[in-house]
């Protein structure tokens, strides 16, 4: 078996991709400050950096017009996935905390795009159980707590529409996933790794993106 490459991703090697990818716009980097900011113990929450440009990428790519968001935090990806939603296009973003989706929502009004996010605060599995069983839902963003993953997936895939797509963060769990000893949160993710590489609904891949992003596109 052959890993296809030996590239080490230091410190000057991700600042030169972050130099090659679209740049954060102004409203972004101020979220961005003023996570790490405001709120020092939580910020590593935040989605990564060029997981913003990429995200856009993919509502652009996958032409979505209805997308779920399970885990806004201070609502950096919430923002970057509803910027590239066309005229018309929602985005639900699903957490329990008013306190860090506030910084979210003025970010949102700053940015233009409040109108196209609708906050819904509560437990997740609560507001996606509420939501229409049919299929109605193209993109999903997944980035909550980690030992609901799996009951967050099953909620999620039977409301995909064919050729939806769901991208799921942390699957590499800062490189602790390969521990076949892990407990809490590794083991959570080594479950639910598992759990989509054998769910036939969906077709998956898991790239080493951040701290590992997996894809995932609706049969």
């Amino acid at each position: 078996m052959t890993k296809g490459n030996e590239t080490k991703i230091t410190d000057e090697l991700y600042a030169y991709a972050l130099a090659h990818n679209p740049p954060l716009d102004v409203v972004q980097r101020e979220l961005v400050r003023t996570t790490y900011a405001e709120l020092p113990d939580q910020a590593g929450m935040q989605s990564a950096q060029e997981q913003g440009p990429l995200l856009a990428f993919l509502v652009r790519l996958t032409g979505a017009r209805h997308i779920v968001e399970v885990g806004t935090f201070t609502g950096f990806s919430a923002l970057s996935m509803a910027q590239a939603l066309p005229p018309g296009g929602v985005l639900i973003a699903c957490d329990i905390s008013e306190e860090w989706t506030a910084y979210g929502q003025d970010a949102w009004e700053k940015a233009g795009v409040a109108d196209r996010i609708d906050l819904r605060i509560a437990p997740a599995l609560d507001t996606l159980r509420a939501m229409p069983a049919e299929p109605h839902i193209d993109m999903a963003y997944l980035d909550a707590d980690k030992g609901n993953y799996i009951a967050y997936w099953e909620e999620l895939v039977p409301r995909m529409n064919p050729g939806g797509l769901v991208v799921t963060d942390n699957v590499l769990f800062h490189g602790r996933v390969t521990d076949p000893l892990a407990t809490g949160g590794v083991a959570a993710i080594r479950g639910f790794n598992d759990h989509v590489a054998a769910d036939a609904r969906m077709e998956s891949v898991l790239l080493t993106v951040a701290d590992g992003l997996t894809l995932s596109r609706k049969r």
